[in-house]
C-alpha cells in the first residue's frame, strides 16, 4: 500500500503526514507517532488488522528523513509546534492518537495542544511503553556520548540497534543524527503545560519491559481528567511488534467505547 503526503502541507517546519489508506472508505483516522529511532513505516502493517474504515496516518518527526531538507528538531516544544498544523489539517474525520515510547510523550503534548486549539479534539489518546510525562527523569543522559558508547547504552536499555547496521559506517552515519535527536528530545523533555488530557487515555506496555516497568504505567492518571485504563501484552519494550494484532484489536475496541469527540471551546 503506497503512502501519500498528508493534507497538512509541507514547509521547512511542517513535515508531511504519511497516509496508509483504509481498505474501504475512510471514516476515521488513527494518527501514529514513532518511537525513538523508529520510522513512520513501522505502522504500515497496522492497516491489515484494522477495520476497513480506519485510515492509518503516520506522523514523522521533523528532519528524521535523511533526504529531507527539514530542520532536525530535538526539543518537544519545537516538534509539537511543527506537527500541530499538519494534524489539525487532517482532523476532518473522527480520530485518535497513538504513540510508543518517545512517541507517547509527543502524542500527549500534541493531544493537549489540539484540545486547546480550535480543531476538533481526538476521541482518545493511546500511549505505550512510557512512564507518565510528569515522572522525574532517571539515569545519566546518553545523547551526547561518543558513538560507540551511545549505541551500547541504547542496546542495554532497549536492544534497539541491530549489529548489521553498526557494521555499516555509511548507513550508521545516516541514522545516528536522527537517533541522537530523538534521544535528546526524550532526555531533555519536561511537560510543556500543567493541563491534563480531557479525552479518554488508554495505556499499554510489555509485561517484561524494564523501561518502563508495568507498575509505573498507572502514573498516567496524574495527567488525565478521565480514569485511565492500563493493558499489558507479552513481551518487552517492543512488544507492539509481536503483539500487533492484539494491540490493534484493543485500540479499536476502546476507541468504539470512547465518548463522542467534541471541539475545544
Amino acid at each position: 500500500m503506497n503512502a501519500t503526503p498528508g493534507s497538512g502541507g509541507t514547509t521547512a517546519q511542517t513535515p508531511s503526514l504519511l497516509r496508509f489508506g483504509a481498505t474501504g472508505t475512510a471514516r476515521r483516522r488513527l494518527f501514529c507517532l514513532p518511537f525513538a529511532g523508529g520510522t513512520p513505516a513501522a505502522y504500515r502493517m497496522w492497516t491489515r488488522d484494522l477495520p476497513d474504515d480506519v485510515e492509518v496516518v503516520a506522523v514523522p518527526l521533523p528532519g528524521r528523513n535523511p533526504s529531507s531538507r527539514e530542520p532536525l528538531l530535538d526539543s518537544m516544544d519545537d516538534i509539537v509546534a511543527a506537527l500541530l498544523p499538519a494534524v489539525r489539517g487532517a482532523a476532518d474525520l473522527p480520530y485518535v492518537i497513538f504513540g510508543h515510547s518517545l512517541g507517547a510523550l509527543v502524542a500527549f503534548e500534541l493531544t493537549v495542544a489540539l484540545e486547546q486549539s480550535d480543531a476538533p479534539a481526538p476521541d482518545a489518546l493511546f500511549v505505550s511503553g512510557r512512564r507518565s510525562p510528569d515522572a522525574p527523569a532517571t539515569g545519566r543522559p546518553i545523547y551526547d556520548l561518543p558513538d560507540d558508547a551511545f549505541l551500547d547504552a541504547i542496546d542495554r536499555s532497549f536492544g534497539g540497534v541491530p549489529e548489521a547496521i553498526r557494521r555499516e559506517p555509511e548507513l550508521l552515519a545516516l541514522l545516528l543524527p536522527a537517533l541522537r535527536a530523538d534521544v535528546r528530545t526524550y532526555e531533555t523533555y519536561a511537560p510543556l503545560t500543567q493541563r491534563k488530557v480531557g479525552c479518554a487515555v488508554h495505556v499499554y506496555g510489555g509485561v517484561d519491559d524494564a523501561h518502563p516497568r508495568p507498575d509505573e504505567l498507572s502514573g498516567w492518571q496524574r495527567v488525565a481528567e478521565q480514569p485511565v485504563t492500563v493493558q499489558l501484552f507479552p513481551g518487552g519494550h517492543f512488544y507492539l511488534t509481536t503483539a500487533r494484532t492484539d494491540l490493534t484489536a484493543d485500540i479499536v475496541r476502546r476507541w468504539t467505547r470512547s465518548p463522542s469527540r467534541t471541539s475545544a471551546p
